[in-house]
């Protein structure tokens, strides 16, 4: 009997968050901050090859964390909630069936970018073809949407600012679909749902570094004010 190892949690001993078994996504997040943490100068290359070595032997969240524990991104903004898991898929009967758009690439190319309104459900379609969905400027009149992408010997790229959850499902058949998933600390963030499937093509969903939603910021700095003013007034 190994005497050091740790006992498996019952009833009466409560796993405490910082003891919660890692995913593969948390360690994702942690190598993207670290990556970041590089490019800025706040890490030398031989501390980002260690902590990055460390990061992909972590069992638990407690043991992540300890990596981005000196650096600015490792802390979250102000008037960010606590921490809830974002679900993989939408509510049931959160998001209509049908399309509010269909953004369709064949032999050719399409793109929705900039000051725009996504709808609840958007349909991209990339055959032979490439097609861009740029949310990180977007007005967000919902607060969940779906985007159903598929492509065929094409591309769909889409991208998101940093302060929204992104969740996906799909797959490649020959191809490629790959979702980075992303967690908002603030609780009335947006949340972005993809899936689909990528035939001899690429399906590609990631945020976009530097780009957040301005009026999720406003709203956590609503609450700070009035929370302060509020104090004060005692």
């Amino acid at each position: 009997m190994d005497l050091h190892k740790s006992p498996a949690p019952t009833d009466r001993q409560p796993v405490a968050p910082a003891d919660l078994r890692c995913s593969d996504a948390d360690r994702d997040r942690i190598a993207d901050l670290l990556r970041e943490a590089l490019a800025e100068g706040r890490l030398t290359a031989d501390e980002h090859a260690e902590r990055v070595e460390g990061v992909l032997n972590a069992k638990t969240v407690g043991e992540l964390d300890r990596f981005v524990r000196d650096l600015p991104a490792g802390h979250p903004r102000r008037g960010a909630t606590a921490y809830t898991p974002t679900p993989n898929r939408p509510a049931p009967g959160a998001i209509p069936a049908e399309p509010d758009e269909n953004v369709v690439a064949v032999f050719s190319s399409a793109v929705r970018k900039g000051r725009w309104r996504p709808g609840r459900r958007m349909h991209a379609y990339a055959v032979f073809g490439s097609v861009e969905i740029d949310l990180s400027e977007a007005i967000f009149e919902y607060q969940q949407i779906v985007i159903k992408a598929i492509s065929v010997f094409g591309n769909v790229e889409i991208r998101v600012p940093e302060n929204v959850s992104l969740r996906g499902t799909g797959g490649g058949v020959l191809g490629n679909f790959e979702v980075t998933p992303l967690d908002s600390g603030e609780r009335e963030a947006p949340v972005v749902y993809v899936d689909g499937l990528a035939v001899l093509g690429n399906v590609e969903a990631r945020p976009k570094r530097g780009k957040l939603v301005a009026d999720i910021l406003d709203r956590v700095s609503d609450k700070v004010d009035r929370a302060l003013r509020k104090h004060l007034g005692r």
